[in-house]
């Protein structure tokens, strides 16, 4: 069997398929408005990973993530809030962290996550605080970051699905 013949088009690859202007004339212009992060050169100080999956291949994902904060080179700790059941010692030790420069905390009374999260940001005795808050709404992420800012820290949150 024969397909009549089409012509063929030329192909584009793929970005610049989806590129209708060249990105120059968007640095032209200005990006935020004063005061505003970019122009005082301040750093991102809160990042959110989803992870949905089977718990194994979520921990093989977030393994040399965590792996990698454990030996930054900041005298601070790495500091994991409230981390899954899963996150065992013997998991650190086999996904080859650091563990002398890891603190592992979990909110004691009524105290929730967030507010350990805060606190420990606040504090700015570790470089990364890393939560698993689920569901994280708006509020919360603004004190989270209000809160690193303070502590010149970072806030790590992962979405287990």
């Amino acid at each position: 069997m024969q397909f009549p013949h089409t012509p063929q088009q030329a192909q584009l690859p793929l970005f610049e398929a989806f590129m209708v202007q060249p990105i120059a004339p968007l640095l032209a212009t200005p990006l935020l408005e004063k005061g505003s992060r970019w122009q005082n050169n301040e750093p991102d100080v809160f990042s959110e990973l989803s992870f949905r999956g089977a718990v194994g291949n979520c921990q093989n994902l977030l393994a040399p993530i965590l792996r990698e904060l454990s030996q930054d080179q900041d005298a601070r700790w790495l500091t994991l809030i409230a981390p899954p059941s899963s996150l065992t010692q013997a998991w650190l030790r086999d996904a080859g962290l650091n563990r002398e420069r890891i603190l592992l905390l979990q909110p004691r009374g009524s105290q929730s996550a967030l507010q350990l999260t805060c606190e420990a940001l606040r504090l700015g005795r570790s470089h990364t605080i890393v939560s698993w808050l689920t569901p994280l709404n708006s509020n919360a992420r603004q004190q989270l970051i209000a809160a690193a800012r303070i502590g010149k820290a970072q806030s790590l949150n992962i979405r287990l699905g």
